[in-house]
C-alpha cells in the first residue's frame, strides 16, 4: 500500500504559520524584513530607500511585506510553549526564569522533569504581553546559555 501525504492546500483565506529559524529563510525575506525595520525606526524614509539599502527591489518588498516578520511581533497577546533540554546545575533554571521575567513577559506553567544521567527536560509556558520585549531576543538569550542544549517552540495558542 503507498504512502499518503496529507493535503497542505488551504483555501486562499485561511493564514497559516509556521517558525523556521533564519537560517531556514531564504535571504530575500530576510531582506525584506531588514527593510520594515528601518522603515519602523525611521532610518529610511521611503520605501525605495529601505528596499535600495536592503539590497532587494521595491517589486520584492511589496510582494513579500505582509508575509514575513519576526516571530515576536506575531507573538503579542499569545500563549508560547518551549521545551528545553538543559544540564542539572543549580541555578540553571532560575537563570532562564530571569530571562523571561526580564522581557516582562508572564510565566503560567513550568514542567521540570527528573533529571537522568544530568539532564533535565523543562517545558516552559509564557504569555506574551504588550509590555513584553522582544520575544524572539528572549528565546535567542535562553538558547545561548551555557547549560542549555536544546529550545524548542512547541506551539502558540491565543
Amino acid at each position: 500500500m503507498a504512502d499518503t501525504i496529507p493535503n497542505m492546500e488551504h483555501s486562499p483565506n485561511e493564514e497559516q504559520y509556521y517558525v523556521v529559524t533564519a537560517r531556514a529563510v531564504p535571504e530575500v525575506l530576510l531582506k525584506v524584513v531588514a527593510a520594515k525595520r528601518l522603515l519602523d525606526t525611521r532610518k529610511c524614509d521611503t520605501i525605495q530607500e529601505a528596499a535600495d539599502q536592503a539590497g532587494i527591489s521595491r517589486s520584492s518588498f511589496y510582494k513579500y511585506k505582509d508575509d514575513i516578520f519576526p516571530f515576536h511581533e506575531k507573538a503579542r497577546g499569545k500563549n508560547i510553549t518551549f521545551v528545553l533540554e538543559m544540564k542539572d546545575e543549580p541555578g540553571l533554571l532560575s537563570d532562564v526564569l530571569k530571562i523571561v521575567a526580564d522581557h516582562q513577559a508572564n510565566i503560567l506553567t513550568i514542567h521540570q522533569s527528573i533529571p537522568i544521567g544530568g539532564m533535565a527536560s523543562t517545558t516552559i509556558s509564557v504569555d506574551i504581553l504588550p509590555i513584553t520585549g522582544n520575544v524572539s531576543d528572549m528565546i535567542a538569550l535562553i538558547e545561548r546559555m551555557e547549560g542549555v542544549l536544546h529550545l524548542k517552540i512547541l506551539g502558540e495558542e491565543r
